[in-house]
């Protein structure tokens, strides 16, 4: 009898070494918030001219993934940013001759955060907003923005 006893032991421990290992694997994918049909590119927000995308459209509301760049804030700590999709070394803000690309989407995060290099490439997870608005704070206007935003690293 006790060596069933042991059996039984040695099989459940087993079991458990394999269901964690299981786990560890899973574990990174389980937290993302947004599913793959979720990711949004730049080009994925407008069809012809300056209007929005049917997948826009679709996926306003929800949250959503983006991958691009910090634009380079104009303090240390930020709770909102501007993504881009390319690289942009000057702000916008602090200098009259700097041009905004024409892709931009402005992150308003879930809390402050500091600022990352320009040339960093970032995800971010948040809850798309489309159409034109100032927002009442910064007085910056946007036409897209991703809200209650989490950023990662790449």
């Amino acid at each position: 009898m006790e060596q069933v006893l042991q059996t039984l032991r040695d099989a459940r421990t087993r079991l458990t070494r394999r269901l964690l290992v299981g786990l560890a694997v899973v574990a990174p994918f389980a937290t993302r918030s947004a599913r793959a049909e979720d990711r949004v590119t730049f080009a994925d927000l407008w069809s012809e001219g300056a209007t929005f995308s049917d997948k826009a459209k679709n996926l306003a509301g929800k949250t959503v993934e983006m991958r691009g760049y910090m634009a380079p804030p104009l303090k240390p700590e930020v709770d909102f940013f501007v993504l881009t999709s390319e690289p942009t070394a000057t702000c916008p803000f602090c200098d009259d001759a700097a041009a905004w690309p024409e892709d931009i989407v402005l992150v308003m995060l879930d809390g402050p955060r500091w600022a990352l290099a320009y040339n960093r490439a970032i995800k971010v997870n948040g809850t798309l907003d489309i159409g034109t608005e100032t927002d009442a704070k910064t007085g910056f206007v946007s036409r897209v923005r991703l809200r209650e935003s989490k950023l990662y690293k790449i």
